[in-house]
């Protein structure tokens, strides 16, 4: 009996606030992951979504490390990277402590732009043009709902969750097929090797990593 074409379509942010931050497992192999979590199925495409950031004076090597994990994850066969993009803006935000005559203050604001947006099309142009025949969602963005919900009740076809959140958003539970939560041994059991190989040369897994 033959496995399930799988697509898996990753929120990169999602995944690294949700799982990864703040642990030793940010070397990610995604194919891996997707193979321990759904050994039944084929992984056919793993789409991976997020938008590049820039390095900053507490940080100034954040946006070489996030270059190097993207060559890594390009020497994936079956994985392409979408970019979103980022926003800077500067608004006037209530202070956590207020003082006497000082309330609020001007801050710059950073926001993630499109990879939402960019998700729910190639999950929808993937369903549409028959390229998979079960979709997987590695989120926990409610924004999802409807795209997921179409791909399930006008597509007549399964859409997994892979939540990278201690909790799973309600709104998902109620449309999804099935749902999985990523735990820390299976990110363990993921990693890539310290060293790797593509058409540029070697790459090492990031120091601070």
């Amino acid at each position: 009996m033959s496995s399930v074409k799988t697509n898996v379509y990753v929120d990169g942010f999602n995944l690294y606030y949700g799982a990864v931050r703040g642990t030793p497992y940010k070397w990610l192999d995604l194919h891996k992951l997707c193979t321990f979590l759904l050994p039944k199925n084929e992984i056919h495409r793993i789409r991976y979504f997020t938008a590049l950031v820039n390095s900053s004076p507490s940080d100034p090597q954040k946006t070489q490390r996030q270059e190097t994990y993207i060559r890594a994850l390009e020497t994936l066969p079956n994985l392409t990277v979408h970019y979103g993009s980022f926003l800077s803006s500067t608004v006037r935000m209530p202070l956590a402590q207020p003082r006497p005559g000082r309330r609020n203050a001007l801050v710059v604001k950073m926001e993630e732009k499109g990879s939402d947006v960019n998700l729910a099309s190639m999950l929808l142009m993937d369903g549409f043009r028959g390229d998979y025949e079960a979709a997987v969602v590695l989120s926990n963005d409610s924004d999802l709902v409807l795209p997921i919900k179409i791909v399930t009740a006008e597509l007549k076809l399964p859409v997994g969750l892979l939540n990278p959140h201690k909790r799973f958003a309600v709104e998902l539970l109620k449309v999804a097929t099935f749902k999985k939560p990523i735990r820390t041994g299976v990110l363990s059991e993921s990693q890539f090797p310290e060293t790797l190989t593509d058409a540029n040369g070697k790459m090492t897994k990031p120091a601070s990593w």
